[in-house]
């Protein structure tokens, strides 16, 4: 595998993470046992993970710092990876338990940065699957791809992949070629943005000091941080304590709304939070206000779904969540989602981050910790796409898998969704001390998919007034 080392959005999730705050991605799967069968047990899954890892082989590198922090972190061959401290053999009967027990404590950095955990007792008779891969090495897209690597198209596979060789880590670079690599990549980097159409800089200290690049950040930090978030539940002193609460829907009950009110399915799945959102903050005795919700965007390329590291860029949105009406509230996000669209606004935030990378690292790590706090957003939900066809282990058929989005510092709440064939999976990651009640979210969130069934089952939503009109004038964030 060729060298790599962290962008600068990839070492943001290292820098950023707290003892209280894992910035590990992750699944829960469950996986029906094979007609007539017995569940494989766990060394068989285990053995079949360890014949695929030929195809993912940053799963076997674990990072080198470079000395004196002159670039980023390096990917580099473990010469003393085991399998057997990366798969590992829960024995609970209850999935619940396991994740519980394996999203409440951080990935150790002294190895690859991946834990996956077999449950094969599971009392319901499934097997289960809890997995956990750090957010610097993979974006929630990136994690569904390369766990759909570990299963089948077809049930009877098992997972051989027919000769795969012997793994063998490249020999390990010394401090001093990390370092001369490091200065090698920056004056790369250097040259590159010397050639660029926008004539940037020959020094990254001086990133700062150009019109354009310093206007660029200077409004993506804008975007990203005002107006600030308002107080809320949501947000409150963290703990490593982690719970994931799920909800499954057809996926055709967010298809036909979204027909139906010409918006689309990320329009709903955010409408029907705000909805859920609204009704658990009442029940709570709060007074519903407009969140401000941070929503990842996927800017890769064509085909490169696959790639590894971090290819997002991110929305922020008010969540309409004072909003009674169903309807209004959906229109209200597909307003703002599409205004955000034709502004341009991600791409642009795709390019402030990129040009960050040139900056000293001490500005790169005050914005990391300003566009991750509580001020700057009240909650992620992402919109992760998962597999449309039937995929198998081991024999074993995918039924379910629930996304795990992180926790920054201060935030108690993610929301993330993926595909399963024709479900959509609702992943609810919750902060159990501070947010001890979010199991009672889901049954809210499936309440207002079920209220906007009902309200769009006639005419559609009135046309969203075209660029240019006047538009309703949205509630301001305190």
């Amino acid at each position: 595998m060729p060298d790599a080392r962290l962008s600068a959005l990839d070492a943001s999730f290292l820098a950023v993470e707290k003892p209280t705050a894992h910035m590990h991605v992750g699944w829960a799967s469950l996986f029906d046992p094979p007609p007539g069968g017995e569940r494989p047990s766990f060394a068989e899954v285990r053995d079949h993970i360890g014949r695929r890892l030929d195809r993912a082989p940053r799963y076997r590198q674990k990072l080198a710092k470079v000395p004196f922090g002159i670039h980023e972190a390096a990917w580099v061959d473990d010469a003393l990876f085991s399998l057997e401290r990366h798969v590992l053999h829960a024995r609970a009967e209850r999935l619940e338990d396991v994740i519980e027990m394996v999203l409440s404590v951080p990935l150790e950095r002294d190895r690859p940065l991946w834990e996956l955990w077999i449950a094969d007792n599971l009392a319901d008779g499934r097997l289960g699957m809890v997995a956990k891969v750090h957010h610097c090495m993979v974006d929630g897209i990136a994690a569904v791809e390369l766990g759909t690597l570990l299963l089948d198209v077809e049930p009877s596979a098992n997972g051989t992949d027919g000769g795969a060789g012997a793994w063998r880590p490249a020999p390990a670079p010394g401090a001093l070629e990390l370092m001369v690599r490091g200065v090698r990549d920056r004056v790369a980097e250097q040259a590159g943005l010397i050639r660029a159409p926008l004539g940037l800089v020959r020094s990254p200290s001086r990133l700062l000091d150009l019109p354009a690049a310093g206007l660029r950040l200077a409004r993506s930090l804008a975007d990203a941080t005002l107006p600030l978030a308002p107080p809320s539940a949501l947000n409150a002193a963290s703990s490593p304590l982690r719970a994931l609460h799920s909800l499954q829907r057809p996926l055709a009950d967010l298809k036909a709304i979204r027909r139906r009110t010409e918006t689309t399915v990320n329009d709903v799945v955010l409408a029907a939070s705000a909805g859920g959102l609204r009704d658990y903050l009442l029940s709570r005795g709060d007074e519903p206000v407009d969140l401000k919700v941070m929503v990842p965007v996927n800017v890769r390329e064509a085909g490169a779904a696959g790639d590894l590291g971090n290819r997002i860029s991110f929305m922020f949105l008010a969540l309409p969540c004072s909003e009674p009406d169903p309807l209004r509230r959906l229109e209200l996000v597909h307003e703002r989602t599409r205004a955000h669209k034709e502004s341009g606004a991600s791409a642009e935030a795709d390019r402030a981050l990129k040009a960050l990378a040139f900056a000293p690292p001490q500005v790169q790590h005050a914005v990391s910790q300003l566009v991750s706090g509580p001020r700057a957003f009240n909650l992620v939900v992402s919109n992760i796409p998962g597999p449309q066809i039937p995929l198998w282990l081991r024999g074993c058929l995918l039924q379910e898998a629930y996304p795990v989005v992180p926790l920054a510092a201060e935030h108690a709440l993610s929301i993330g969704i993926t595909t399963v064939r024709d479900a959509a999976c609702f992943g609810f990651y919750a902060d159990r001390k501070a947010l001890p009640d979010a199991d009672r979210l889901p049954p809210r969130v499936d309440a207002a998919v079920d209220e906007l069934l009902m309200a769009t089952g006639g005419p559609s939503l009135r046309p969203v007034p075209p660029q240019g009109a006047t538009r309703p004038r949205e509630p301001a964030l305190n």
